[in-house]
């Protein structure tokens, strides 16, 4: 079959898609049954979104809906229709690392990388919400993510170096603004 009869035949039992994706307005089409990772993956071409287990298990597929970490494994793209998503591509806006991105590369909190955009995702959802985490609170929160070659101790003092990094600076801020 020819890849515009193919698009066609799609695009026939399809229905169209918007939502906003990294801060940009984008829309596609997808079956009512298509996974938020693969429509994100296939048809807007946002591909650091990686695909493991396809249970929710592993957290390789987690991004932000609305601000808040999500399996997009386990989320019908149809249930992000005029949403706010956010996937590991929307860290780095204007095409340089984040100070989270950066920490991880300090620490190698990354070994071949399959899981790093779920755990980035994840870290970043969880700083918003939890600026000052112990060791034990970063442990838990990763427990929902399955690494197979970091061992997770350079993942953790990432993590709590953005997070003393972070209140250095809004310190330093506080004191200029004094």
């Amino acid at each position: 079959m020819s890849k515009m009869a193919d698009t066609m035949m799609r695009h026939g039992e399809a229905q169209r898609i918007a939502l906003t994706l990294n801060g940009r307005e984008r829309s596609g089409f997808c079956e009512p049954r298509e996974l938020l990772s693969d429509f994100i993956r296939h048809e807007l071409g946002a591909t650091g979104t990686h695909v493991g287990c396809e249970h929710g298990v592993c957290g390789a597929c987690t991004l932000q809906v609305d601000g808040v970490a999500a399996r997009s494994c386990l989320m019908l793209a149809v249930q992000a229709e005029g949403r706010h998503v956010d996937t590991v591509e929307g860290l780095a806006p204007d095409q340089t690392l984040g100070d989270l991105q950066q920490a991880f590369q300090r620490h190698h909190a990354l070994q071949c990388g399959f899981c790093t955009a779920g755990i980035l995702m994840s870290c970043a959802d969880y700083l918003r919400r939890v600026p000052d985490p112990s060791e034990e609170q970063v442990r838990e929160m990763l427990s929902g993510h399955i690494c197979r070659c970091t061992g997770y101790t350079p993942i953790v003092a990432a993590v709590l170096d953005v997070a003393a990094r972070r209140r250095a600076e809004a310190s330093a801020k506080e004191v200029e603004h004094a």
